[in-house]
């Protein structure tokens, strides 16, 4: 008797493109929304407004907080250079670990922080997908790739055109 082996399901698993495109917006969005939501929640809800005082931060905090958030939201939905993205979201990945750390500090249960814990999950999908949706080497910037693999000075090279 002949026994096949069977890969586990996940393994060599590659992501099309297309469906690589489509979980990155189903996450940003959801992201998205949540941010906007609690941007919303932190302007207007007296009860936020006294969750924030529970935590110790000034009340300007929060509004500015408010206002920032919502810019990252602009700036990962609308079509802007990648560089701007990556600072949305390390600005938004620092708000979701300081929001963790001011509940633990406090000594808040979980019933409090999970929300904190469940879009900093969301966050590393959205994240996770958009770096996937990059080029390969896009990462780098263009003179680093460069002196990898051309030693000579830039002031020393020929155009590409040149014949000598």
């Amino acid at each position: 008797m002949k026994f096949i082996e069977q890969k586990p399901a996940m393994v060599g698993t590659k992501v099309s493109p297309e469906a690589n495109t489509i979980l990155y917006w189903i996450f940003a969005v959801l992201f998205c929304l949540q941010m906007s939501f609690t941007a919303y929640a932190q302007l207007t809800l007296p009860q936020v407004a006294t969750a924030f005082t529970h935590l110790g931060f000034p009340a300007y905090f929060r509004v500015e907080l408010s206002w920032a958030k919502l810019l990252g939201v602009v700036l990962l939905l609308a079509p802007v250079p990648a560089r701007l993205k990556e600072w949305a979201y390390a600005g938004f990945a620092i708000n979701l670990a300081s929001a963790l750390i001011a509940h633990f500090s406090v000594g808040d249960g979980p019933e409090v922080w999970s929300w904190a814990a469940a879009t900093g999950v969301i966050w590393a999908f959205s994240y996770f997908f958009w770096r996937r949706l990059r080029p390969a080497g896009r990462h780098e910037s263009k003179s680093l790739k460069r002196s990898r693999t051309d030693p000579t000075p830039s002031c020393l090279r020929q155009p590409p055109d040149y014949v000598g």
